[in-house]
Formats: structure tokens, C-alpha cells, sequence
């Protein structure tokens, strides 16, 4: 509903990953503009997580959200999916004096398997904001790419910043191993910006992505 409830979520993202019990009230974020994004309070670090999952990839969508997740231990994904959504909708729920399930359904899991689903996901969960200024990109069209690329690089709630070298909420997410494939921070901004500009010759099945 607004950017305190968008902070939030990203917070569980970081606070619900962790095969222990946690307190979802005990970290907050830094929301001065001028600085960075990322978690403060208690110096992240001081209480050791032990990971259910490696996040690899978020985009926060008016009424829905992308992760890109692979499991650190059995049941990872679902162990953490399961308290994310019932804190979150615990959280949502309190604050607006609702009750009930705040999500329409189950979540949804696709498995990356196959190379040309892999080679794309990433470029898929960040171009999502796309749908707020440019639908087109769906159908394999971009009427400016200058323009929708600037939009990403001002969108705040994904993870494409830090994939970029724009410090955001870096302590979220696990990017090494994207970082390394794709050759860098630089390169990785470099391609999205030609992935853009080279939108109507790519053969993407995105329902395959969906």
C-alpha cells in the first residue's frame, strides 16, 4: 500500500531467512533518501544466520512479488517462503485491522532447469517494474529503451540496483554467483541496457518464465 509496507517486506525478506526462530520486529530500516537502503539497528552479523535459502533475486510489484531462490538446507525454499508469507501477512494484517489470508493463493514455483530459462530469469525478475511505464516489453517491444532503463535504475524495490553497484538493500541477497556469470556489475548493467535496446530480436518464451 506505500513504501513503509515495501520496506517492510524487504526486511522479512533478510530477517525470515534463517532456520531459527526470529523476532520480526528487531531490525528496521534506514529510510533517509539520501542514503543507503540497507538494514541497520543491531550490526548485521553480531547474531550469526543459518540460511534456509540463497536470494538470489527480488522485485517487489504493486500487488505481487519475483524471488529467485535455491535452498541451503531440505525443505529450504518452502521453510521460508511458509514464514515469510505468515509474517508478512501477520505484519499487513495488524496494521491495517484486517483478518484472513492477505495472499489470493498458494505460492507459485517454476524450477530453473533448462539454459535458456536460467540465461533470462534474471533479466526477467528486474525488468518486471517494466509493466508500470512500458507493458509492451511482454511482447517483445520497447518504444524507448533510454527511458525504461532510466526507470529501472530508479526503482527502488528489487534487487537490480545492487546487480548494478548501486548500494540498496545488498544485505538481502545473495549475488555472487549472477555476478560472476554475467562478468561484473558493469557488465551485468551493460547487458541489461542492450537486452533493452535489442528487445524486439529475442526470442523469449515468457510463459515459460511466468
Amino acid at each position: 500500500m506505500d513504501d513503509q509496507d515495501r520496506f517492510r517486506f524487504i526486511h522479512d525478506l533478510y530477517e525470515f531467512n534463517d532456520q531459527d526462530w526470529v523476532n520480526s520486529n528487531s531490525y528496521y530500516f534506514n529510510k533517509n533518501p539520501t542514503l543507503s537502503l540497507d538494514l541497520r539497528g543491531r550490526e548485521i552479523g553480531k547474531k550469526k544466520r543459518k540460511l534456509l535459502v540463497d536470494i538470489h533475486a527480488f522485485c517487489i510489484m504493486p500487488n505481487h512479488y519475483h524471488l529467485l531462490l535455491s535452498p541451503r538446507v531440505q525443505d529450504g525454499v518452502s521453510r521460508f517462503m511458509r514464514k515469510m508469507n505468515m509474517g508478512y501477512a501477520k505484519y499487513f494484517n495488524q496494521k491495517y485491522q484486517r483478518k484472513g489470508a492477505l495472499f489470493e493463493s498458494r505460492y507459485k514455483s517454476v524450477h530453473v532447469k533448462d539454459e535458456p530459462h536460467f540465461i533470462h530469469i534474471l533479466y526477467y525478475i528486474h525488468l518486471n517494474p517494466l509493466d508500470l511505464i512500458a507493458p509492451e516489453w511482454r511482447d517483445r517491444t520497447i518504444k524507448n529503451y533510454e527511458k525504461t532503463f532510466e526507470f529501472l535504475e530508479n526503482y527502488r524495490w528489487s534487487s537490480f540496483h545492487d546487480y548494478i553497484g548501486k548500494k540498496n538493500f545488498s544485505s538481502v541477497t545473495s549475488r555472487g554467483f549472477f555476478t560472476k556469470y554475467h562478468g561484473g556489475l558493469g557488465a551485468y548493467k551493460k547487458e541489461t541496457s542492450q537486452w533493452l535496446a535489442d528487445m524486439n530480436s529475442n526470442v523469449i518464451d515468457y510463459a515459460t518464465l511466468e
